[in-house]
């Protein structure tokens, strides 16, 4: 199995989950491989981001949503289409816990893989 983070990138965020107040997401889209299939996945998490240095990502708060799920391989365009819903799909995961990652504040550049 190989799993890569095909995008993620850190934001500021506002949610509260078990008692910890959270002001960081990490958002991602992974994509996973295995025997002829590729499955590509939503997620974030929450964690409590206290000051500009703390990035120790807890994953108690952890949320995730398969987007696609087929035989196949990596795919550019899959991906860019896949990326263009991302933040959507994001808000809805966010808002099961009462979460909100606000796009407009990034904490870190973006990394693609």
């Amino acid at each position: 199995m190989a799993t890569i983070n095909v995008y993620e990138q850190y934001y500021a965020a506002d949610a509260k989950f078990n008692d910890v107040a959270r002001h960081g997401a990490l958002v991602m889209l992974i994509a996973t491989s295995e025997e002829g299939n590729i499955r590509y996945e939503a997620a974030v998490s929450f964690f409590p981001h206290r000051d500009e240095e703390d990035y120790a990502v807890s994953y108690d708060a952890y949320l995730s949503k398969v987007l696609y799920e087929a035989k196949g391989r990596r795919s550019k365009k899959r991906e860019e289409a896949l990326m263009e819903t991302l933040e959507t799909e994001i808000n809805q995961l966010a808002d099961t816990i009462g979460g909100k990652v606000i796009w407009e504040k990034p904490l870190r550049e973006a990394k693609r893989g």
